[in-house]
């Protein structure tokens, strides 16, 4: 059984156990890049438990909070498939990496907003996502997610509930992704 696939299990079986993880629309045939709102580190989770394994998604995670440190980072890489992008500079080229999984066939997942929202309102969507999909000619898939913020808060810890992560259609530029994952949230 490969990686994805066990990941896809392990995160279902833990929304299952919890309260629920619904799943509404799909992703386009083909390599994409998934841009989701973000509100909790439980966001990664049902992303990878929504997610066809089929199509081994990677997940672009801080690396300053993620590889910080050796078993942080081991636990980013084994459990979300992480790859580490750097926010203070130097991240469009950590996302040059992005490219070449894309051009494997595979789904990258970005949260654009480049940090965890503390109001769960959707803040601005940085670039990197968009020119990553536009280098790879692949479309950009916008999902909102909604519950994990209450399932697991910022510095909070796990409660019960039901999450919702919601395909919305493909764009090929983020402030239609942002409007579109903007307005499910509202």
């Amino acid at each position: 059984m490969n990686g994805a696939l066990l990941r896809r299990y392990l995160w279902r079986t833990a929304f299952a156990c919890n309260g629920g993880l619904r799943v509404e629309g799909t992703v386009p045939d083909g390599p994409c890049v998934v841009v989701a709102n973000h509100s909790s580190h439980a966001d990664t989770a049902a992303l990878l438990a929504a997610l066809p394994a089929r199509r081994r998604p990677v997940v672009a995670a801080a690396a300053d909070y993620w590889f910080a440190g050796p078993l942080r980072s081991l636990v980013c890489r084994t459990l979300v498939a992480g790859f580490p992008v750097r926010r203070g500079g130097g991240g469009s080229a950590d996302l040059a990496h992005a490219v070449r999984l894309l051009e494997g066939g595979r789904i990258v997942v970005v949260f654009p907003e480049g940090t965890r929202s503390r109001d769960g309102r959707v803040g601005a969507f940085r670039s990197g996502a968009a020119r990553v999909a536009e280098k790879a000619g692949v479309p950009i898939q916008p999902v909102t997610i909604q519950g994990t913020s209450e399932v697991l808060p910022v510095h909070g810890r796990v409660r019960r509930g039901q999450v919702l992560v919601r395909f919305n259609r493909p764009v090929h530029d983020l402030e239609s992704a942002h409007d579109l994952i903007e307005a499910d949230i509202s």
